[in-house]
Formats: C-alpha cells, sequence, structure tokens
C-alpha cells in the first residue's frame, strides 16, 4: 500500500504512453482484440468448421479471457529485465514491475469486456443473476495473472533462456486451456489432465456465468484459489531473498 501511488501513476503513464505511440491511439485496444479473434475464427470456425451455432460466442468467452491472461504473463514475466535502466537509478521493490504491466493489461481488458457483453446480448443471451459471478471471476483471475507473472518475472533475469520457454508454453497452453473445445465434452484420462489446468477451468467459468446461466463449480474455484497461493508465495520469497542481486544481474 506504501507504493500504490507509484503503482497507478505508472501505470496511467504507460497507457497513455502506449496510445500516443499509434495514430488512432487507444483504438488500438479496440481494433487489436477484434483481430486476434477473428483469424481464430476464421480458423476454426470457418476454415475447420468445428463450430456449431453458437461457437461465436463460445469462442469469444474463452479467447478474451484468454488474451489479458497470455499477454500479461509473457510482458510480466519481462518486466524486471526490460526495467534495467529504471532499477539502476532508484531503488523500487520489484514486485511493482510486475504489478504495472498487470494493471495495464488488466484496464484493457476490462475496455473489452462491455463489448463481449454487448455482443452476446445482441447475439440473444439472456442476462441473469448468475452474470454478478463475473465480478469474482476477474477478481479471480487477475490474481492468478498477477501471481504467475511475478515469479516468472523474478526468475527470468537470471535465466533469460526462461522468456522463449514461456512464450512456447504460451502458446501450448492455449491449445489445453479449452479455449477452441469444451472441456466438459471430454472423457477419461484427457479431462482429468486438463482438469488441473486453473486457466481452463476459469475460462469454464466464464462460459458457465455468461452462456450456461449458472454459477460456475465451487470446487473448481476452490483449487483455482489454492493453486495461486503457490506462485505468489513462491514469488514473494524470490523478491525478498533475491532483491538485491537484480541489478548485477541486468
Amino acid at each position: 500500500m506504501n507504493y500504490l501511488d507509484i503503482i497507478l501513476f505508472k501505470t496511467w503513464a504507460d497507457l497513455r504512453s502506449e496510445a500516443s505511440r499509434a495514430y488512432i491511439g487507444f483504438l488500438w485496444w479496440f481494433i487489436e482484440p477484434v483481430l486476434y479473434m477473428s483469424a481464430f475464427y476464421l480458423l476454426f470456425g470457418l476454415g475447420l468448421r468445428m463450430g456449431g451455432d453458437n461457437f461465436v460466442h463460445f469462442l469469444l468467452c474463452g479467447l478474451i479471457p484468454w488474451k489479458w491472461f497470455s499477454s500479461s504473463v509473457s510482458n510480466g514475466s519481462q518486466s524486471i529485465a526490460a526495467s534495467a535502466g529504471l532499477i539502476n537509478q532508484v531503488y523500487l521493490p520489484k514486485f511493482i514491475l510486475p504489478t504495472i504491466v498487470v494493471l495495464t493489461n488488466t484496464v484493457k481488458f476490462l475496455v473489452i469486456l462491455p463489448i463481449l457483453i454487448v455482443v452476446l446480448l445482441i447475439g440473444g443471451e439472456q442476462v441473469s443473476v448468475h452474470w454478478f459471478g463475473l465480478l469474482y471471476l476477474i477478481l479471480l483471475q487477475f490474481f492468478l495473472i498477477w501471481s504467475l507473472a511475478s515469479f516468472t518475472s523474478a526468475i527470468v533475469p537470471f535465466v533469460p533462456d526462461l522468456k522463449y520457454l514461456i512464450e512456447n508454453g504460451l502458446l501450448l497452453l492455449m491449445f489445453l486451456s479449452g479455449v477452441f473445445f469444451d472441456l466438459g465434452r471430454l472423457d477419461g484420462d484427457i479431462a482429468v489432465a486438463l482438469s488441473y489446468n486453473p486457466v481452463a477451468l476459469l475460462i469454464q467459468a466464464y462460459r458457465d456465468v455468461l452462456l450456461a446461466n449458472q454459477w460456475p463449480s465451487v470446487s473448481d474455484l476452490a483449487y483455482v484459489s489454492g493453486f495461486i497461493i503457490i506462485p505468489a508465495a513462491l514469488s514473494w520469497w524470490l523478491f525478498s531473498s533475491l532483491d538485491k542481486k537484480f541489478v548485477k544481474v541486468i
């Protein structure tokens, strides 16, 4: 809390800086995810004909939370290594840097989320009391993203090659998180293995709330909450024990 002003100011400054680097500014926050989702829809919905009548809604409810997750973890893992100049000039607790990245991407997600809701309503989805579950899902996903971004950001400066593993790992994880398929239709060992993936459980929870008008599984959310503790505790320990060594390695 002592550094909250710094975190909020730097988040706002990064958002303004990013918007000022393009001719159409913040409109890219809308255009970029639309292009991203359109490419996957053309591939899976039209090209491979994997979707049904409700495939657009199904795909959007997976891709938008996934985009928030992947961009935040990918950029957050590089946040300390990319801030070498700042770290060498002034002391900052290192957890601030991935936090700023995660907050920046969270703002972009919150800008896109209302558009998703409008698309769902236009497409015939019905509003229900279960939609209030989005508040908890967003909060839960924020802490999942923050814990993983913080943990990886503390390791990457000491193991630079890890950034390539993270990039390729996120690509693989996208296809294992149910973005393009329904986890509920899987059986056997595959379904059991994927049920340990917290991102897959969150994406399924978004679909439960927005498309099925039902509360997400309490056991799944409890598992995700417990999972968050592990990278969060490890990142806190790494930041505490390696705080003075970051300047030397970056």
